[in-house]
């Protein structure tokens, strides 16, 4: 069966090498990056995901925040490592940010008192998705990707750093760019490990 969406899932990998030439233009990669947030669904159509996208110099002032704290915390013989990891990522040509709206969470945990233990969780949800539907819209343009997680560690630096709402919450790092070096295969665990079905 060919399925063209399953062929986008497939086209998505994690993608460490990458330069910042663009195969389209920043106002074809930002319009990507809003429009499959926005098709994105939301519990309650909460549409309470968030994203800074940031090119060029802007982009850079991510790895260079995220550079700062882990030097604070790793230790001086091990840096190195995670100074060409991080090297990589400011190699591309942008990086979007993903946020949460803590406001809009509890609102509707006011206004739904019955679900209000879920709503932090379907926020998670709804970002997973938005992450995932970015990650491969990108993918389909050509574009590589990688996500990351340096949150909570770099959150105050990086609200301070573009004025964000205090009641947005980090939850990932995409830095997106040319892919200079095609992912490895993908392997995978046997089904029967993961699937039950019952008919």
């Amino acid at each position: 069966m060919n399925n063209a969406f399953l062929q986008a899932i497939k086209a998505r990998r994690s993608i460490y090498a990458l330069s910042s030439t663009l195969p389209v233009s920043e106002d074809q990669v930002t319009q990507m990056i809003t429009d499959a947030v926005k098709l994105s669904p939301s519990a309650f159509n909460s549409q309470s995901s968030r994203v800074v996208i940031l090119f060029g110099e802007q982009h850079q002032k991510v790895w260079d925040i995220v550079k700062y704290q882990l030097q604070k915390i790793v230790p001086a013989e091990a840096f190195d490592a995670t100074e060409k990891k991080l090297a990589t990522f400011a190699a591309g040509a942008g990086t979007a940010l993903f946020y949460e709206d803590t406001e809009v969470v509890k609102s509707l945990q006011e206004k739904f008192a019955a679900y209000a233990d879920n709503f932090p969780i379907w926020s998670e949800h709804s970002t997973g998705i938005a992450q995932f539907a970015v990650w491969t819209a990108l993918a389909q343009a050509g574009i590589g990707a990688s996500l990351q997680h340096y949150n909570p560690l770099i959150d105050d630096d990086i609200r301070h750093a573009w004025q964000l709402p205090e009641s947005w919450k980090l939850r990932a790092q995409l830095p997106f760019g040319a892919i200079a070096q095609s992912a490895g295969e993908k392997t995978f665990i046997p089904d029967e490990q993961r699937f039950r079905v019952f008919k």
